[in-house]
């Protein structure tokens, strides 16, 4: 099982294994089905899952078609500073000025500081809600001065 925040790379191999495999997934939820069965390894073993795991499944593993490494995260897990920070992409000083600033809550296990997943997931959506509006207000700006965007 891999850890919450280890990312891990694809091989060659799985690049294509996987980029096969999310074609058969999507395929399969696009015929809305509420669940899929899918059967482990050359065995007659069949498993069913529930199409929101396939979704989730489906969506891994087109990043991992794309070359991408991926990380699963659960909602409720607690990451360290170095952990957030990684996640944000942004230096590690930069993300407890934020924590310190009340920006994205947190609490303290000891001496250490603790985020959790979903409060640093919201706090991306904002972010990212925040650059669109902002690019938004330019693209508009732009036009209205005729500058050609």
């Amino acid at each position: 099982m891999v850890t919450a925040t280890s990312p891990v790379a694809p091989t060659e191999n799985e690049v294509r294994l996987a980029g096969v495999s999310a074609e058969h997934l999507i395929a399969a939820l696009r015929q809305r089905r509420k669940k899929v069965k899918l059967r482990v390894g050359d065995s007659d073993e069949v498993i069913t899952v529930p199409a929101v795991a396939v979704e989730l499944l489906a969506g891994i593993l087109t990043e991992m078609a794309a070359g991408n490494a991926v990380t699963l995260l659960p909602v409720h897990a607690e990451l360290t500073t170095q952990e957030a920070a990684d996640l944000l992409n942004v230096s590690r000083p930069y993300l407890v000025r934020l924590l310190e600033d009340g920006k994205i809550p947190f609490h303290k296990a000891g001496t250490h500081r603790r985020i959790l997943a979903s409060d640093l997931m919201a706090y991306r959506q904002e972010q990212e809600a925040d650059q669109a509006a902002a690019l938004q207000e330019l693209t508009e700006e732009a036009q209205e001065l005729g500058l050609g965007y």
